[in-house]
């Protein structure tokens, strides 16, 4: 998974857990068309959302936002 972004590192976690986007968006309380930006890395996550998905997911910011592997 080296170099990849935050947005392809995103839909491979959301991806393993077997979600679509609308369940992850209605799992963490947000629009549908965020999870999308953010996937295509049209947008990026504020510092708060960040540690949501950090959470979530139970990885590390280095790893989410594709500094390790």
């Amino acid at each position: 998974m080296e170099n990849d972004t935050f947005g392809k590192r995103l839909k491979y976690l959301r991806s393993e857990k077997g979600l679509t986007q609308i369940q992850l968006a209605q799992e963490l309380n947000i629009d549908k068309s965020t999870i999308a930006k953010y996937e295509t890395d049209k947008i990026e996550p504020s510092l708060s959302m960040l540690l949501v998905f950090v959470r979530y997911f139970k990885v590390s910011a280095d790893f989410i936002l594709g500094l390790e592997d």
